[in-house]
């Protein structure tokens, strides 16, 4: 802070004691707001721990669709609480819960590959051979798609290490930290994106990285509606139980063979 003060008033310093003053200044600023959920849950007024902003996750299996739940037909497993469009879906799901549960926790698969734990979007997903993968939106989706195979065995590796560390902590970690050696920034990421779809655009705001590491959390901007439809989460204005979300309209590219 006192860096702060003295930079307005016109004194200059070193970048490194500079660089530092920003990190303490964010250090401060996450050990106020919390370490963060270990799965990319948002709670509800009835105290639960809902996961997939309320969407039913057996849904995706039978219908092959994201679909609202309802509160009146939940299963909590492991303190994570999953809404239903039916006793059937929801007896289904308490009988295999592992093959229904979202991997690494619903946040963004794409960033699990890194051993980060950043975003969630119900309506931004896979299924590959069996197993749900959820993203935090278009761009983690369309990122990981270029290189599916890899991502998901890295991070079936990384999962041990973050499955029980909160989100912030984690992403701290891995970022801050100790990257992966094979760790790709967004910039690098875009421009193989840009590459392999000649012609096409990919355009999205992620809401930068106050919003998504300090003042929100897993799930804020579908939940919101930043930069693509809202979604929101069951319950509230507009999102009614038993209803499909909007989508983000956009170019998709296929998924490589």
């Amino acid at each position: 802070m006192a860096v702060a003060a003295a930079m307005q008033q016109g004194r200059k310093f070193p970048l490194a004691v500079v660089l530092l003053a920003a990190m303490a200044t964010l250090a401060t600023l996450v050990t106020l707001s919390g370490c963060g959920t270990i799965n990319a849950t948002v709670t509800d007024n009835a105290g639960r721990d809902v996961m997939l902003l309320g969407h039913d996750p057996v849904a995706y299996f039978t219908l092959g669709r994201p679909v609202r739940g309802y509160p009146t037909i939940a299963a909590t497993h492991e303190g994570k609480t999953y809404f239903f469009v039916s006793a059937n879906h929801r007896d289904t799901f308490l009988k295999t819960p592992e093959k229904y549960e979202p991997q690494y926790g619903a946040f963004c698969s794409n960033g699990a590959a890194y051993g980060i734990k950043l975003g969630s979007d119900p309506t931004e997903y896979e299924i590959i051979d069996g197993r749900l993968f959820i993203f935090g939106d278009i761009l983690g989706r369309e990122f990981w798609k270029m290189n599916y195979r890899f991502n998901i065995q890295k991070a079936d590796e990384l999962w041990p290490e973050m499955k029980n560390t909160p989100w912030r902590e984690q992403y701290a970690r891995r970022v801050w930290g100790s990257k992966v050696p094979w760790y790709k920034t967004g910039p690098e990421l875009r421009a193989e994106w840009m590459q392999r779809n000649p012609g096409q655009k990919l355009e999205y705001d992620t809401g930068g990285g106050l919003n998504n590491f300090v003042l929100k959390y897993p799930g804020w901007r579908a939940r919101e509606g930043y930069s693509q439809p809202r979604v929101g989460f069951v319950g509230e204005e507009g999102a009614v139980p038993g209803t499909e979300p909007p989508v983000f309209q956009g170019y998709r590219a296929p998924l490589p063979q």
